[in-house]
C-alpha cells in the first residue's frame, strides 16, 4: 500500500509540524455539513441500505461543487471547497443543496438536521475495511463508538490557521480561541437532546458521545505555547486504529501507538502515507488540517440552518475587530475549563448538559453573537444572512435557549397530552438541574423514568469523521 519507504521518527515529526498549521492571512472559509437521511413519509422508519446505495449513485451524478460522501450510518455529507469569502461559500453550498434536496425527495428520502439520531439505534451500512476496523477499535470503549459512527451529524466550520505572528489573527490566539469559543458554539447550537425517542439529560448528546470515546484520539491536545509541537506529540502518541492492507482486515495491534509502530517496525514498517492516514482517524474538537476544523457544532434543522453557525464562526475568527472582542469575551472561560482537555473539562460539560441555561455560557454567547452581528456587514454578508443570524439570536441566544429546547418542549407537550404510568421524577424535562445527579460519563443515557439504552451516534465523514 504505502508507495514510499519507512521514515524515521524525526522525519515524521517534522512532517507533522510542517503540515498541521499553514500560516498566512485568513482568507478562506469552508464548511462540512452532515444530515441524517430518513424516509420522507415516515422519519421513524429506518432506510434500507439498498435505498441509500441507490441514492449515493444518483447524487454523485449531479454537477456539484462540493464533495458528496456518505458516512457509516448513511448520513449524507457535503464538504465545500475552500471559498475566498463567506458569501461565496454560502452561495456554492446553497446551489448544491438546491440540486441534492429535490433529488433526494424524488427518491422518497429526506434530510434531517439533528446532532444525534432521535429515532433509531445505530446501524452501519458501509462495510469498508476502515469502518470494520474502526468499529472493532471503538467497541473496546463501549456502545458510544457505534453511536458516534452511525448516529450523529454536525456542521463543521473550517477557518485558516492565521498569521505566524501574535495578534488577533495569529495562530496562537486562534488556536486558544477555538477551544474556548468552541464550548460557546456547542451550547448555542446544541441540537441533540434525545436518543431513540427519549431525553438523554443533555442538550447536545453528540458532545457526550465524543467524550466517552478513546481519550487519546478524541480529546483536545494540550494547549501548549507551541501548538505544532503539541500536535505532533499528540499524533505520534495516539494509538493506531487501523493498518491498511491490500488483502485481509485492517486491524491494528491493541495499544500500539504510532510512535511505537515507528520504533518497532511491526507488523510492517510505517511510511509517510500511514502517518497521513493515521491523522484522519484522530477526532479532537478542533483538528488542524493546515486550517482549523471546528467540529463541535450539532447539525441544524431547516434548509438553511447551517448558515448561522457558519456565519457566526466566520465573523468571530476572520474579522480582526470581532476576533479581538471574542477573545476577550471567552478568555475568562479558561478558569472554568481548568486544566482538563475539551470536551471532558467542566466548561464543555456545562455546554453539553445545560447549554445556554448555564449563566456563564449564556453571557458569553450573548456578547459573542452581538459582536458577530456587528462584524458580518464588514465581511460582506447578505441581508438574508444578517436576518438569519438576527432571528436565531432573538429566538434562542437572547432567551438562554438553544434548538434542543424546542425538541424538549415538544416532547414534554406530547408526554403531558398523553399521560402514561406515574413516574418518580419531576415532569419538567427541560430543567437542566433535574439531571445533575447523572454522571457525565455514563454507560447509557436517559433520565430515570426512561429505560436506559446506549446512545447511538454515528458521525463519520470521508476521512471517518
Amino acid at each position: 500500500m504505502p508507495a514510499r519507504p519507512a521514515m524515521t521518527e524525526a522525519e515524521l515529526e517534522a512532517h507533522l509540524r510542517g503540515i498541521c498549521f499553514k500560516t498566512g492571512p485568513p482568507r478562506r472559509i469552508g464548511v462540512e455539513i452532515e444530515w441524517l437521511v430518513h424516509d420522507a413519509r415516515n422519519p421513524r422508519c429506518p432506510v434500507e441500505p439498498n435505498r441509500l446505495h441507490s441514492a449515493a449513485t444518483a447524487l454523485r451524478a449531479l454537477p456539484l461543487h462540493s464533495l458528496l460522501t456518505f458516512e457509516p450510518g448513511g448520513q449524507l455529507e457535503l464538504s465545500s471547497l475552500p471559498a475566498t469569502s463567506l458569501s461565496a461559500c454560502i452561495e456554492s453550498v446553497a446551489a448544491d443543496l438546491a440540486l441534492v434536496r429535490p433529488a433526494m425527495l424524488d427518491m422518497g428520502l429526506g434530510m434531517a438536521g439533528h446532532g444525534h439520531n432521535p429515532w433509531h439505534a445505530p446501524n452501519r451500512v458501509l462495510t469498508h475495511p476502515r469502518y470494520n476496523a474502526m468499529e472493532a477499535y471503538f467497541d473496546r470503549w463501549g456502545a458510544a463508538g457505534r453511536s458516534m459512527m452511525c448516529g450523529t451529524a454536525s456542521v463543521q466550520v473550517c477557518v485558516d490557521a492565521g498569521y505566524e505572528e501574535p495578534g488577533p489573527l495569529g495562530l496562537g490566539r486562534r488556536w486558544l480561541l477555538a477551544h474556548l469559543l468552541g464550548a460557546v458554539l456547542a451550547a448555542a447550537f446544541a441540537n441533540s437532546p434525545t436518543s431513540e425517542g427519549c431525553p438523554t439529560g443533555y442538550r447536545t448528546t453528540r458532545q457526550v458521545v465524543w467524550s466517552q470515546l478513546d481519550p487519546e484520539r478524541t480529546l483536545a491536545p494540550p494547549l501548549d505555547p507551541d501548538p505544532r509541537g503539541a500536535w505532533a506529540r499528540y499524533v505520534l502518541d495516539a494509538p493506531v486504529m487501523c493498518i491498511r492492507s491490500e488483502d485481509g482486515p485492517w486491524d491494528a495491534p491493541e495499544g500500539l501507538t504510532f510512535r511505537e509502530w515507528v520504533r518497532t517496525g511491526g507488523p510492517r514498517p510505517p511510511a509517510m502515507e500511514d502517518l497521513d492516514y493515521h491523522v484522519t482517524t484522530l477526532f479532537p474538537p478542533v483538528r488542524p488540517r493546515g486550517h482549523l476544523e471546528l467540529r463541535m457544532i450539532d447539525a441544524q434543522a431547516g434548509d438553511a440552518g447551517w448558515i448561522v453557525p457558519l456565519a457566526v464562526t466566520a465573523a468571530l475568527f476572520d474579522d480582526p475587530e470581532a476576533a479581538e472582542h471574542a477573545y476577550r469575551i471567552v478568555k475568562p472561560l479558561a478558569d472554568t475549563a481548568g486544566s482538563r482537555p475539551a470536551p471532558r473539562n467542566p466548561l464543555w460539560r456545562h455546554a453539553a448538559r445545560g447549554a445556554l441555561t448555564d449563566p456563564e455560557l449564556h453571557a458569553a454567547a450573548v456578547a459573542c453573537f452581538a459582536v458577530a452581528q456587528e462584524a458580518l456587514p464588514r465581511l460582506g454578508a447578505s441581508p438574508d444572512v444578517l436576518a438569519a443570524v438576527a432571528d436565531f439570536t432573538e429566538r434562542y441566544v437572547a432567551r438562554g435557549r438553544c434548538p434542543a429546547d424546542d425538541h424538549l418542549d415538544a416532547l414534554y407537550a406530547a408526554d403531558t397530552a398523553q399521560p402514561s404510568q406515574p413516574t418518580e421524577v419531576s415532569p419538567d424535562i427541560t430543567d437542566p438541574t433535574r439531571f445533575e445527579s447523572t454522571p457525565f460519563e455514563p454507560t447509557g443515557f436517559g433520565p430515570p423514568h426512561f429505560a436506559e439504552h446506549p446512545v447511538s451516534e454515528l458521525t463519520f465523514r470521508k476521512d471517518s469523521q
